[in-house]
């Protein structure tokens, strides 16, 4: 009986890939990276050995116990003539319209997600999105702590019929590339709105490392007390509130009033969600690991930005994670910082953003081949997602076109240096502003904060050395209200006034020059977190309070 069990087990071990079988990412209308090698896989009956040929080369495989095949194709330089890979195992697959030219993927938050359907011009940018060379891939949203090694997609060539549903950045990114290096560019769209930045990495990675270990107990606490008839509690009320909502909007509509209301969020399962540890690495970005890129491109953080101290050894660590499973060594890796958004600060202080564009600045200076584009001035006071994606995008085109491709072009954001306090005035001097610095909008540079002993910040007066248009690259800051400064932040707020640029036009990055602890910080009694437990405490009583009152 049992060798007859595992007969049949056997049997349907080997039957499970009974033919050749590619993965979503490896199809029709690809684009290899060029002058690398390029592992091609998939699976096949255990034991069957796969050929792969292309451009004059074969090179085989052996399907191993559990089906999967691997080859390397050799490094062939770019190529814009449509080819043809034909794989051999059980069967034969033909891949055809392959090229070959620069691959990157795109991935992040909602604001790499961010279509290109609904920027400003978006009419205009579809219409021109006839670039059949650029070729398009999205994965879908996934998330789950088992290791998935497919997607449902395929690679598209980009056209007016497909470019408005793809993220925006990563649309304008490769465009830029497409068109200043005169060849093909395929583009990774794999991006989830709200992630946040742990759930993008491997969850026994993340185990190890006791520096993450809080994110860890928080979840596994989480994952204990979960229960799915909470949750379907939770979809049952969605479900009663949107009929509602359905039912006044459809009376104000009939009844010829304005109606602006929004439908109710839906609940979401934390399990299945884009904040779980590990949930996007295991449902999303596995299944790409492997492929041949050039580099990534990331627009993430917010999520993050109240833990934005963590953030400072859990970027890198990711970043560090994602190329050691890559195995292609410390490719490229360049993020957009954190826009302007949120109400204006009418006094200078704290900020939770701005302590997360820090450890994003810092993330440079920690790790190699990397780099962000600063967009404090492309924001939206009122809109997480600004809808300006391709003054971003193009930003980031400038770090690879100069770091990766040779072109000689601006590229980095002027970046404090040097601060020296001496006679009540604070002298900056700043790197990366080879042609000095100017103002916008108005001469008197803008968004520039002091303090004394006292920690105390007021708004500063400051002024380029040189002039506000022409000026070099030092700028002089002092207030009357403060004596004896001992430090200076500029642009230090959620959503920043700030006016300085360098003279090739990108704007300063945001800085101080103080340690004072963190309001990101878990060990300050004045952070963000101590706040909102405080908050919650005092509301719990009060809850308790008025409980009391009612039995009375």
């Amino acid at each position: 009986m049992i060798s007859r069990l595992a007969l049949l087990l056997a049997s349907l071990a080997l039957t499970a890939h009974a033919e050749l079988k590619l993965p979503a990412i490896i199809g029709d209308n690809m684009v290899l990276q060029q002058k690398q090698a390029n592992p091609i896989w998939g699976w096949d009956t255990p034991g069957t050995e796969v050929s792969v040929t292309f451009a004059g080369q074969t090179k085989s495989a052996k399907a191993d116990e559990k089906g999967k095949w691997t080859v390397k194709l050799d490094a062939v330089p770019a190529n814009a003539k449509p080819a043809t890979i034909t794989i051999k195992g059980s069967n034969t697959r033909e891949l055809k319209n392959v090229l070959v030219g620069e691959v990157w993927v795109c991935s992040g938050q909602s604001n790499m997600g961010f279509n290109l359907g609904s920027t400003w011009d978006a009419d205009l940018d579809i219409a021109q999105a006839k670039f059949p060379q650029i070729r398009l891939i999205s994965v879908p949203q996934v998330g789950t702590q088992e290791i998935q090694d497919d997607f449902k997609g395929q690679w598209e060539e980009c056209s007016p019929t497909n470019a408005g549903q793809f993220t925006a950045v990563g649309y304008h990114f490769g465009r830029v590339l497409h068109e200043m290096l005169g060849v093909p560019v395929g583009l990774i769209d794999n991006a989830w709105g709200g992630s946040a930045c742990e759930a993008w990495v491997k969850r026994d990675v993340l185990e190890k490392d006791p520096r993450f270990a809080s994110i860890i107990a928080k979840w596994k606490q989480t994952e204990a007390t979960f229960t799915q008839a909470a949750f379907d509690k939770q979809v049952a009320d969605h479900k009663a509130k949107v009929d509602a909502w359905a039912l006044a909007r459809k009376e104000a509509l009939k009844a010829g009033k304005l109606f602006t209301a929004n439908p109710p969020r839906a609940p979401q399962n934390p399990l299945t969600g884009q904040h779980r540890p590990g949930n996007l690495y295991a449902g999303v970005l596995h299944p790409t690991i492997g492929y041949g890129i050039k580099g990534a491109i990331w627009y993430q953080g917010e999520s993050n930005a109240s833990r934005a101290k963590e953030y400072r050894e859990l970027f890198p660590f990711m970043i560090e994670h994602w190329r050691k499973e890559w195995k292609q060594g410390d490719f490229p890796f360049y993020w957009v910082q954190l826009a302007d958004f949120k109400p204006y600060q009418t006094e200078p202080g704290d900020s939770d953003w701005a302590e997360l564009r820090e450890a994003q600045t810092l993330t440079m200076s920690k790790l190699p081949k990397t780099g962000q584009c600063v967009i404090t001035d492309l924001g939206e006071a009122n809109d997480i997602h600004p809808k300006n994606k391709r003054d971003v995008a193009e930003r980031l085109a400038r770090w690879a076109l100069v770091q990766d491709y040779g072109q000689k072009l601006p590229y980095h954001s002027a970046e404090l240096k040097d601060a020296k306090f001496d006679g009540g005035k604070a002298l900056l001097t700043f790197d990366h502003a080879p042609s000095g610095l100017r103002t916008v909008d108005i001469d008197e540079p803008q968004g520039f904060a002091i303090c004394g002993e006292d920690k105390k910040w007021v708004w500063a007066k400051a002024s380029i050395l040189g002039g506000s248009k022409h000026g070099t690259n030092q700028i002089e800051v002092s207030s009357p209200a403060v004596a004896k400064p001992v430090a200076v932040r500029y642009a230090w707020s959620d959503n920043p006034v700030c006016n300085v640029y360098s003279a090739e036009g990108l704007p300063v990055t945001p800085f101080r020059t103080d340690d004072f602890p963190m309001i990101t910080d878990p060990a300050n009694p004045n952070s963000v977190e101590a706040q909102n437990a405080k908050r919650a405490e005092e509301l719990k009583k009060l809850m308790e309070a008025r409980k009391k009152a009612g039995k009375k």
